[in-house]
């Protein structure tokens, strides 16, 4: 979209943004470092208690002390909530090491065991409280363990050390998320009424979290004489309602539980490093230096009609068959088909969620994402089309291609909605939109369908576009008529579709902040890159814009005569690229679909094994079958797996 702006707007714009520059690094200049790490525990045992713990958050209290010394020898500073306010507002610097420590839940060995470090090294940490919990509401399904009382928190806040905040009042449950009645953080899910059959509504939505957000600070004030001015999220989930609801509410800093160093820019909603496994002091060491990341994936790719059958009861047991499998694989990372694709032709006919667009195949997607998160462990991907949406959408809404003379719809298996069209956008955008209302995942793998060929799209709305932002001619005849010209249209082509993604995660990020995005990519265009201009995909640019670019890494369905010298052309030529391989996703194949046979498990173990011995990080293959052990499980389980790490 272009926005024209008239020129006394643009003159003030530029003032303004003058004005915030100088502002900026004035900041820079009486701030100093303004990167900060947040660490988050729990409950704290004795060295005994926390041996014999079941509780993957319990940390005995000598390795808390052993981290503590860790991070002063490092030469860390523990700071203070109000020392990121004061640092936010521009008043002093943070040191060029900080830390803050952080305790949920507010159990009572914070009062026993940490308190007393506290005041031993005059550091500073924050308590967070639940609400119905120190109201004596704790239910089964909570941990059950001794709290603080009151009298205890206000002798705390009275020390100076310890800042109260809220863990929320009633939010630290899991409310029903679905039909399959999955049971998900209240903060940011959609309550479903199993007797109506129907979702909870955006209006009542906001009005339930911001009632809950003001009743916390409320119920905080009147028990220990201070207002919160931190929200700890529970399970660490939030959306961008939830912040703002939290701000309404007096707690303008938010925390959750993504790995991460911290900027004042980030007050918001803050990363927070959570210590499992009760970590000794290597362990800890490495969690706060390499912050869980760069770690390897291993993705399975998963199709939701494999699972789907008329028969629900079928259904389950097929969904059930297929979490044990990835369970038992031991692996992180699972791309989850979010729509319905019945003939195999890579079009959207209906989704596995509720939308305001297309048919609901069923509502899916929810129940089988969530299982995977909470009994298999992994990170979940929706994978959906970028474009290819069979609706009821106008024709001019599609693609069109010139062909036999004109333009006309394309004749491409993917039926394309045109990125061009600003209601086709929205269209899309709002399916997007209502995916992340309603499920619970980690990321997006944009499909393969986000592709223009060199003769595409020559739709009305397409060529005045290339002409007024672009400055390229608006027919299709001089687009076409050179190479240097074919291939300046798809590089904008290539460029624009990648804006459509960004965007499209946006409006996900508006309800599910975290997400990471991964996106398929063609082998060709990598091998060749002049093959950009028939695809409109360019590697480079996939990796600015994406977590991930996960290469179709499939020799068979190429047609390679040699299929490791292949293989081994695609790595070599992804790592000449920076971030080349910490950011590329190399999906084998084990189907061929050239022959409809599956692929020999020798062929694909050593496909496997030659990708790891050229350096690849990230490895998935598509697609997995439960029915037919396909690839046989026993095999990944010795080739696939991912060691267990804290």
């Amino acid at each position: 979209m272009i926005i024209f702006m008239p020129v006394t707007a643009v003159n003030n714009l530029k003032k303004l943004s003058l004005f915030v520059f100088l502002m900026v690094l004035s900041g820079i200049a009486s701030a100093g470092n303004n990167h900060f790490l947040v660490l988050n525990y729990h409950d704290i045992l004795s060295a005994e208690g926390a041996k014999r713990s079941l509780d993957k958050m319990d940390v005995g209290v000598e390795h808390l002390e052993e981290h503590l010394e860790w991070l002063k020898k490092k030469g860390y500073t523990i700071i203070s909530v109000q020392n990121i306010l004061d640092a936010a507002a521009g008043k002093v610097g943070l040191p060029d090491k900080s830390a803050l420590l952080t305790f949920d839940d507010g159990y009572l060995s914070f009062y026993t065991r940490v308190f007393p470090i506290l005041k031993r090294h005059h550091y500073p940490a924050t308590i967070a409280l639940v609400g119905t919990w120190m109201d004596g509401n704790v239910t089964a399904n909570d941990p059950g363990k001794p709290l603080v009382n009151w009298e205890q928190i206000r002798e705390m806040a009275q020390s100076g050390l310890v800042e109260v905040a809220s863990h929320s009042y009633d939010l630290h449950k899991g409310v029903p998320a679905n039909p399959q009645a999955s049971s998900q953080a209240a903060a940011v899910t959609r309550l479903y009424d199993d007797s109506m059959l129907v979702y909870e509504t955006d209006e009542e939505y906001r009005e339930r979290i911001h009632a809950a957000l003001l009743k916390s600070a409320e119920f905080i004030f009147q028990h220990a004489g201070v207002r919160p001015r931190v929200m700890v999220w529970p399970y660490g989930e939030y959306n961008q309602i939830t912040v703002q609801a939290s701000r309404e509410a007096g707690m303008p800093m938010t925390m959750g539980l993504m790995d991460g160093f911290n900027t004042l820019a980030d007050i918001s909603a803050l990363r927070r490093l959570i210590m499992v496994d009760n970590p000794d002091v290597k362990q800890f060491a490495e969690l706060v230096t390499g912050l869980r990341a760069d770690r390897s994936l291993r993705v399975a790719h998963l199709d939701m009609d494999y699972l789907y059958d008329k028969d629900a009861e079928q259904t389950g047991r097929n969904v059930y068959a297929a979490v044990q499998r990835i369970k038992d694989m031991r692996i992180n990372t699972v791309f989850l088909q979010a729509y319905a694709d019945p003939d195999g032709d890579g079009n959207a006919d209906a989704l596995y969620f509720p939308n305001r667009h297309l048919p609901v195949k069923q509502d899916l997607f929810s129940w089988v994402a969530w299982q995977l998160k909470t009994i298999a462990r992994v990170k979940v991907y929706a994978w959906m089309p970028i474009m290819a949406y069979q609706g009821e959408a106008p024709e001019s809404w599609y693609v069109k291609e010139w062909r036999d003379g004109k333009a006309q719809k394309a004749g491409h298996i993917y039926t394309r909605l045109s990125p061009f069209n600003p209601e086709a956008r929205e269209y899309v955008a709002e399916i997007y939109e209502d995916l992340a209302k309603y499920c619970n995942f980690d990321g997006i793998l944009f499909h393969d369908d986000g592709i223009l060929s060199d003769y595409e799209d020559v739709s009305p709305l397409a060529l005045s576009f290339a002409k007024e932002a672009w400055g390229l001619p608006d027919q299709f005849e001089k687009l076409h008529a050179s190479s240097g010209m074919r291939m300046a249209w798809a590089q904008h082509k290539t460029d624009f579709i990648n804006q459509f993604t960004d965007e499209l995660a946006e409006r996900v990020r508006i309800y599910r902040t975290g997400i990471k995005t991964a996106r398929n990519f063609y082998a060709l265009p990598l091998l060749k890159p002049y093959s950009e201009e028939w695809y409109a995909q360019s590697f480079p640019t996939f990796l600015a814009h994406y977590d991930y670019v996960a290469i179709e890494a499939m020799p068979f369905m190429e047609e390679a005569k040699n299929p490791l010298q292949w293989l081994t052309q695609l790595v070599k030529t992804a790592a000449k690229q920076p971030d080349g391989l910490k950011k590329t996703l190399f999906e084998l194949q084990s189907v061929n679909w050239k022959t409809d046979e599956k692929i020999p498990m020798p062929v694909f173990i050593e496909q496997l094994e030659l990708l790891k011995k050229l350096g690849a990080q990230h490895i998935g293959y598509y697609p997995d079958n439960v029915f037919q052990d396909q690839p046989r499980l026993a095999d990944l389980q010795q080739h696939f797996s991912l060691p267990v790490l804290p």
